[in-house]
């Protein structure tokens, strides 16, 4: 399809800011979500590429936008659908500068959701496939019958790979995750594990074609050979499409199981709930009446709560036996509720954290640029207690986040075993506040004095009240040692003496 044939569909109701006719007439490969400020590596020639402008705020300067739309030109986009949801309308600034660099921008309005155009995308291009002339396919005849009968029977992927490659003499082929996690395979196929087939993917060993997904990077999905040469590209497009297809009707399926997980999580997080309604909402979910459960929030650095179910979800499916549903919270947060087989699920976060954080690097390595972190609560016997382990989890997750701001980190309330990573859960604003009350003049440490009495009470704690091992490490007489202890005493108020003062200014120094 082109995209003016989009800008054609009324139920999209979209907007063309700019464009020009021979812009409008490029043939569309697929469709890519995305709100990096560069995401040329993430693009591929001809795709569609949708933003809700998340990176961008008011005031910045044109530079910005202007680096976001070269590499949209760099990668061979087809055009930008900007969503109009943020910020009310589309900044003029991208405007000019998708003039300047010769990219088709149109707008999208607040009530047109970005799934709504994948899916007009992905359909038309199947519509386009099934009315072209025999001649066109490389796929034969009778092999696309047998395949568009398998998918109205809605057959699993391994039959359709198994069917599609059949004529070629069966190579192996898989279809994999975004984190190498299997979902099919042909016979001939051997087992392939997650971790080499995602190192495969990342090496582009063989040959993958990627299949988009609605959550971004984490929940794409690859055809791949791990032979360069086992089937000819023509083949290889058209079984991805098949692929595509198959994708669609399966969220179509799973938007009933959606609907139910977020309303599961309004409830939890609108507690005290009443019993009876939990329980029937943990029911429509499909996860087991009785507990233990566990609960999971993750979130990606930039807010992107779509993004966040996307990793969340492809994360907890690494381990099928364990159920689980995820959906979002008000803020934007990922949650969910995983029930732990009471056996396994035992120790620091148990099954559900050894699990998330052995998978957490490669789920980080999908998309680099963006820090992920996750939270997980103790266990839950009952559906009533799944609003104490969301605190719960949300407190770890704060503790993630400022363990690790710039990088992914899982962490599991269990984890929190010292004060130092008890406070880490603490919001920043409510540590600085502390440590400001605590350590009085010294906290801002804005003389050379006071800098000097700072690094004395640390090393003084650090020593456990020893005077001589103070003034030793400090390389000091043991009366000048006294001499700052007592002037720490006097501006902050605190006795060293005493093993409440000494913890309360432990803690002002952690918080710091």
């Amino acid at each position: 399809m082109h995209v003016e044939e989009l800008l054609q569909l009324d139920s999209l109701d979209l907007n063309l800011l700019w464009g020009e006719s021979a812009l409008l007439t490029r043939e569309v490969s697929g469709v890519t979500a995305t709100d990096l400020e560069d995401p040329a590596r993430f693009l591929q020639p001809g795709e569609l590429v949708l933003s809700g402008l998340v990176w961008w705020r008011p005031g910045e300067s044109r530079a910005k936008v202007d680096r976001f739309v070269s590499a949209l030109h760099s990668a061979g986009a087809a055009a930008l659908l900007a969503g109009e949801e943020t910020h009310g309308s589309v900044p003029e600034d991208l405007v000019e500068s998708c003039r300047e660099h010769r990219i088709a921008l149109v707008a999208v309005p607040a009530h047109t959701t970005f799934r709504a155009i994948t899916e007009a995308v992905y359909l038309r291009q199947w519509g386009d496939l099934s009315r072209r002339p025999t001649d066109h396919y490389a796929l034969p005849e009778n092999v696309r019958t047998e395949l568009a009968r398998l998918l109205a029977e809605d057959a699993a992927p391994d039959a359709l790979l198994d069917r599609a490659f059949a004529h070629l003499g069966g190579p192996a082929c898989y279809l994999l995750t975004a984190t190498g996690r299997v979902m099919a395979r042909t016979p001939s196929a051997p087992f392939l594990p997650a971790q080499q087939a995602a190192r495969d993917l990342a090496g582009a060993v063989g040959t993958s074609l990627r299949i988009d997904g609605d959550f971004g990077p984490y929940d794409s999905w690859h055809l791949h050979l791990r032979g360069a040469t086992d089937a000819p590209p023509r083949v290889l497009h058209e079984i991805a499409d098949v692929i595509a297809q198959y994708r669609h009707h399966l969220v179509r399926r799973q938007e009933a199981g959606l609907r139910a997980a977020d309303e599961l999580m309004a409830l939890i997080d609108a507690a005290p709930a009443d019993g009876a309604a939990l329980d029937s909402a943990v029911h429509a979910a499909g996860l087991p009446a009785s507990g233990p459960y566990r609960v999971v929030v993750a979130s990606l650095g930039g807010g992107e709560g779509e993004g966040a179910v996307g990793a969340l979800t492809e994360a907890l499916r690494h381990s099928p036996a364990e159920p689980f549903v995820v959906g979002r919270l008000p803020g934007g947060d990922a949650v969910a509720v995983v029930h732990a087989a009471p056996d396994s699920d035992a120790g620091s976060g148990g099954g559900v954290h050894s699990a998330l954080r052995d998978l957490w690097p490669t789920l980080h390595a999908c998309h680099p640029q963006t820090p992920l972190h996750a939270g997980v609560s103790g266990l839950a016997t009952t559906p009533g207690g799944l609003n104490s382990a969301l605190s719960q989890a949300r407190y770890a997750l704060a503790a993630a986040r400022a363990d690790a701001p710039k990088a992914a980190l899982v962490t599991s309330v269990e984890d929190l075993t010292t004060l130092g990573t008890l406070l880490a859960g603490v919001p920043a604003d409510v540590r600085t506040a502390f440590s400001t009350q605590v350590l009085g003049p010294l906290a801002a440490g804005s003389s050379t004095s006071h800098r000097m009495l700072l690094e004395t009470l640390e090393v003084f704690l650090a020593q456990h009240g020893s005077w001589a091992r103070t003034a030793e490490t400090l390389h000091l007489h043991v009366n000048t040692v006294h001499y700052r202890i007592q002037r720490i005493e006097s501006l902050t108020g605190r006795d060293l003496s005493r093993l409440d003062h000494k913890l309360d200014l432990h803690a002002a120094l952690l918080c710091r």
